[in-house]
């Protein structure tokens, strides 16, 4: 059975825990932007964690069923409702053959994720469900849902409704957003004062925020120390002749406004980096919403090892909540 999309939304994507093993061919891991949302929707309807789900981005589709589901909606503050009827966020309600899922205005956060009991079964691509519309790999046909899909579902042996994550397991970013970062290779290319006021500063998301990155503004400019620039890398101080990307990798073009590197992000490229968001803080700008103000916070490797371990006690605290 199925699931009939009405009306899409602004951006809904199937989304999974993405496709590791390819980033040297070019292709990003991809997968849901905030997974510990997505896990917990996942875990809340009963699926496997990685089971595939819808990414709403600011708007929520409409979503007409085909069969009884459980349902859940974690992430963003996007108010869920069956047939009108307002439904809990972070919490698995039933969905009823014939009856229809929507969404009300966003209240907070940028990205919702929807899990439904049996997961979303479009055909894999490389291991994943997950959409990524530039390689034209998952999702429907390698695109955002639109209307007039069907979308299968797995088989799922129905819980019960009512499994919520109380407030305190629910992670959601602080205003102003706290980004930590562990400088990378290239950190000495910049001057110690443009190193001092980067995390100084005071930045904020702007327009251009989407699945490949995030770019901030409002910081000053960076000065680099003065080099001659290697055969191949051109005039631009910020340009290095080739390197590869990390997952949360800092781009700088012309030392102007950074760029944040995530789930579909190129692997590499000629922009010096000067470091990346720890792994524990990339789930956390796929929430942030254009103009929300931005502080980045310098970490050493112990710190962000300790980070890292403290995002997963969390997410095993959830597992343990939820029996």
């Amino acid at each position: 059975m199925s699931l009939k999309i009405v009306q899409p939304g602004l951006s809904t994507s199937i989304q999974d825990l993405g496709r590791p093993g390819y980033f040297h061919l070019g292709i990003p891991i991809g997968g849901a932007m905030d997974r510990f949302a997505m896990r917990v929707a996942n875990m809340l309807v009963g699926n496997p964690e990685g089971a595939a789900g819808f990414e709403v981005v600011f708007m929520g589709p409409t979503v007409e069923f085909q069969k009884d589901a459980l349902v859940a909606v974690t992430g963003a503050d996007l108010p869920a409702k069956v047939d009108g009827t307002p439904c809990e966020g972070w919490t698995a309600f039933e969905v009823k053959a014939g009856q229809t899922l929507s969404f009300d205005y966003l209240k907070a956060g940028a990205r919702a994720y929807v899990a439904i009991s049996g997961g979303i079964d479009t055909p894999p691509a490389l291991g994943s469900r997950s959409t990524y519309p530039i390689g034209a790999l998952g999702g429907v046909e390698g695109r955002n849902i639109q209307a007039g899909d069907v979308i299968p579902l797995g088989e799922a042996d129905m819980i019960e409704p009512g499994l919520s994550v109380p407030a305190n397991l629910r992670r959601m970013p602080d205003n102003p957003a706290e980004l930590r970062v562990l400088p990378g290779l290239y950190w000495h290319r910049l001057t110690p004062e443009a190193q001092e006021g980067f995390f100084a500063d005071d930045w904020s998301v702007a327009l251009e925020a989407d699945r490949m990155g995030y770019r901030f503004k409002g910081g000053k400019p960076l000065e680099f120390v003065d080099r001659e620039q290697p055969f191949g890398a051109g005039a631009d101080p910020s340009n290095i002749v080739d390197g590869c990307y990390s997952y949360g990798s800092i781009q700088v073009p012309g030392g102007l406004e950074p760029i944040v590197l995530h789930r579909d992000a190129v692997s590499g490229g000629g922009y010096f980096t000067l470091g990346a968001i720890i792994s524990a803080d990339m789930d956390l700008i796929g929430q942030l919403q254009p103009h929300t103000p931005v502080k980045f916070r310098k970490v050493d490797m112990a710190q962000a090892l300790a980070a890292r371990a403290a995002r997963k006690k969390m997410l095993a605290d959830v597992r343990a909540h939820l029996g």
